[in-house]
């Protein structure tokens, strides 16, 4: 499958802004059965300076400073994307969780694809008892990995409501857990920290997925939207092997991989900060077209 994949982002300030810092993790990677073709961002009022490089999960970063007085900052990233994921393994054939938790608790790397950072709790992904205690349920004794943390996704899909703006992008798991409630982060989150208290390597995985109007209805323009989901490494055969609790499914051919790391805060698509006063009003426009 192709995708021409849009993303827009537009600030509007109350007062002129005279500096403006920002971090951005907008462009698609070519990895994890992916391949992007062309990717890029414009940026408007145009950045003094602009500089790619990529981060310890090798994630791509663009770093902009614009020193332009502006009062609307507007940031779009264009891509198209080839997405050609395999078709998930069968289950019982991957390692069993224990081996796995040995495995990622002695590994000396810390490459990008190493599990050692993902056996850690991150600042929005806290190990805690309960998130633990449900995630044990998936794993009885000798379970194989994926079989288990496939049951735990379609667990939280059952378990838990899809509500639009019952949390916030900084929302504990810890919260989200208790309200059994929460949006495609916070399922994330929650996967991520009960994976995490069994000693098992589990990544945030930020991108989009594509969205698929009823039968008979035309497919709207901008409705797609910026979506998260949790990969979990299921040893060194297998490697990293993506699981979306929102919608009880493996990362397939609709999803599309921009960044990946620990938890939402290590990818963030804009951050940064402006020398300014006054508040300032944030849209967001996201559209994933098959070619």
């Amino acid at each position: 499958m192709i995708y021409d994949v849009s993303h827009l982002t537009r600030y509007q300030y109350d007062a002129p802004v005279a500096v403006n810092v920002c971090v951005l993790r907008l462009l698609p990677r070519s990895q994890d059965g992916q391949r992007v073709l062309e990717a890029g961002v414009e940026v408007t009022p145009r950045p003094l300076t602009l500089i790619e490089r990529t981060d310890a999960f090798a994630n791509r970063v663009l770093k902009l400073r614009i020193e332009t007085p502006h009062r609307e900052l507007t940031l779009h990233s264009r891509a198209r994307v080839v997405v050609e994921r395999p078709a998930p393994p069968l289950a019982a054939l991957t390692p069993t969780w224990e081996n796995v938790a040995a495995l990622a608790a002695s590994a000396a790397s810390l490459e990008a694809d190493s599990p050692a950072a993902a056996i850690y709790p991150s600042r929005l992904a806290p190990l805690f008892a309960a998130a633990t205690d449900y995630a044990r349920a998936s794993f009885p004794p000798r379970r194989p990995i994926y079989e288990g943390a496939a049951e735990l996704a379609h667990r939280i899909k059952a378990d838990f409501v899809y509500e639009s703006g019952a949390t916030e992008v900084t929302t504990s798991p810890v919260e989200s857990f208790a309200r059994k409630r929460g949006v495609c982060q916070d399922f994330a989150h929650v996967m991520i920290a009960g994976l995490r208290g069994l000693g098992l390597p589990a990544l945030y995985v930020s991108g989009y997925i594509r969205t698929i109007p009823p039968p008979g209805k035309p497919r709207l323009a901008g409705a797609d939207a910026s979506h998260a989901w949790a990969s979990v490494w299921c040893g060194p055969g297998f490697g990293w092997l993506g699981l979306d609790p929102t919608n009880a499914i493996p990362a397939g051919d609709d999803h599309i991989f921009v960044a990946r790391g620990r938890d939402y805060s290590d990818v963030p698509p804009v951050e940064g900060l402006i020398v300014s006063s006054g508040a300032h009003a944030l849209e967001v426009e996201v559209d994933v077209i098959p070619v």
